[in-house]
C-alpha cells in the first residue's frame, strides 16, 4: 500500500496544502477507505473562509467520499476489504484528520458506509453521501419533538403514506435527496425549484415543482398541497436563507396552519419566527440517519429506487484539483454537484 497524501487546510482563508499524511489503522467499528472520489459541499468553502466547525490546525475537510474498502477494523460487518463502498466521513463532528475526504485514504464509521454496486462509478456515488445524512436527519427525526418531519423509513416497495411534505430547493444536492427518499417514504413531494430544473425534480419523485422566481409561488404550493388531499407534515428547505424562510412562512400562511420548518446547516435564524411554525436546524452527523446506510442504501441502489442525483460536475482529478473545486461550488452549482476524481 502506497503512501497517504492530504490537501491540509492550515487555518481561516488558508489555501489548501498538499502534503504526507498518516496511514491510518481502522479502529473499532471503522473502515479505511482509499478514495477513488470526493465531492465539494458549501460547508467545505466556509470552514476555509470563516475557520467554523474546526477546533485544531492543521486539518482535513472533506465530508463525501467513494472507494475501496482496503482495510477492517474489529466489529464491522456491514463492508468487507475490497468492496466499493460509499461513506460520509464525520470530521465535522470529530475534528480528527483522519475523519476527513480530502485525502488518498480516510477512515470511515462503518455506520455510515454503503456498498455500491459495480453499474456505479465513483465519480457518480460520490455526490450521495452527506446528503444521505442531511436529508435523511431532516425527514426522519421525531416530528413531535419538533426536531424533523418524521417520516416512515423508506422502502424498496413504497406505499401511499398519506403525507405532504414541500422540499424548497429541489434542485440542490440534499433537495434531490430529499425527494428522493421522502417519495420512497410513500411521501407526496411538491418541490419547489428554477424552471429549467423541473424535469430534474420530478424524475427525483416530485409530483409538482414550482419556480422559485414566480411572484405567487407561495400561493401555488400551498395550492398543491391542499390538492393532494394528504397530510401535510412540513417544509425542508434545503437553501434555507432569509429569502426562503420567507417564502416557508407565507406558504405557512397560506395554508392557515402550522408545522415543521426543517432548515439545513448554516442558516441564519430570521428574529422574527411564526409561533407555531417549529424549526430543526440539521446538522448531518446524525444517529437517525444509521438504518439508511445498514438497511436502505445499498440494496435501494441496486434496484434503482436510489439514484446518484444531482449529476457530479468533475472539476479536476488528483488532490491539487480540490481548491479549485471548492471555488467552483462557490461560484454556484445548479442541479450539479462537483465531484473531484482521485
Amino acid at each position: 500500500m502506497s503512501g497517504n497524501k492530504a490537501a491540509w487546510l492550515d487555518g481561516k482563508a488558508a489555501q489548501l496544502r498538499i502534503a504526507e499524511a498518516e496511514m491510518y489503522e481502522p479502529e473499532k467499528d471503522e473502515v479505511l477507505i482509499k478514495n477513488g472520489a470526493v465531492a465539494i459541499n458549501p460547508v467545505d468553502w466556509k470552514i476555509q473562509d470563516y475557520g467554523i466547525f474546526l477546533q485544531q490546525w492543521p486539518n482535513i475537510i472533506g465530508t463525501d467520499s467513494s472507494g475501496e474498502v482496503v482495510k477492517i477494523g474489529s466489529g464491522v460487518q456491514n463492508v468487507k476489504v475490497g468492496d466499493r463502498v460509499a461513506a460520509h466521513l464525520i470530521n465535522l463532528k470529530t475534528n480528527q484528520p483522519k475523519h476527513g475526504a480530502f485525502q488518498l485514504y480516510s477512515i470511515a464509521k462503518a455506520a455510515t458506509v454503503a456498498r455500491i454496486p459495480d453499474s456505479i462509478s465513483f465519480t457518480q456515488a460520490a455526490v450521495l453521501p452527506l446528503a444521505i445524512d442531511t436529508a435523511g436527519t431532516g425527514l426522519y427525526d421525531s416530528a413531535e419533538q419538533g426536531k424533523g418531519l418524521g417520516l416512515e423509513f423508506p422502502s424498496l416497495n413504497p406505499k401511499p403514506s398519506g403525507k405532504t411534505i414541500v422540499v424548497w430547493g429541489g434542485s440542490s444536492s440534499v433537495g434531490a435527496m430529499a425527494t428522493q427518499l421522502a417519495t420512497a417514504s410513500g411521501a407526496h413531494v411538491v418541490a419547489v425549484a428554477s424552471r429549467h430544473n423541473f424535469d430534474f425534480c420530478k424524475t427525483n419523485g416530485a409530483k409538482e415543482v414550482y419556480d422559485y422566481n414566480s411572484s405567487s409561488v407561495a400561493a401555488d404550493v400551498a395550492s398543491a398541497v391542499s390538492a393532494s388531499g394528504g397530510e401535510f407534515v412540513g417544509i425542508f428547505d434545503a437553501i434555507s436563507s432569509a429569502e426562503s424562510y420567507q417564502h416557508d412562512f407565507e406558504i405557512f400562511r397560506h395554508l392557515d396552519k402550522g408545522g415543521v420548518l426543517v432548515c439545513t446547516v448554516m442558516a441564519p435564524k430570521p428574529e422574527e419566527w411564526p409561533a407555531n411554525v417549529k424549526a430543526n436546524m440539521v446538522f448531518g452527523v446524525s444517529e437517525v440517519p444509521y438504518p439508511l446506510w445498514k438497511d436502505f442504501v445499498t440494496s435501494a441502489l441496486e434496484k434503482g429506487v436510489l439514484t446518484c442525483a444531482p449529476e457530479p460536475l468533475v472539476v479536476g482529478k488528483g488532490l491539487e484539483s480540490i481548491q479549485a473545486g471548492m471555488d467552483a461550488n462557490k461560484k454556484g452549482v445548479s442541479a450539479k454537484k462537483v465531484v473531484i476524481e482521485l
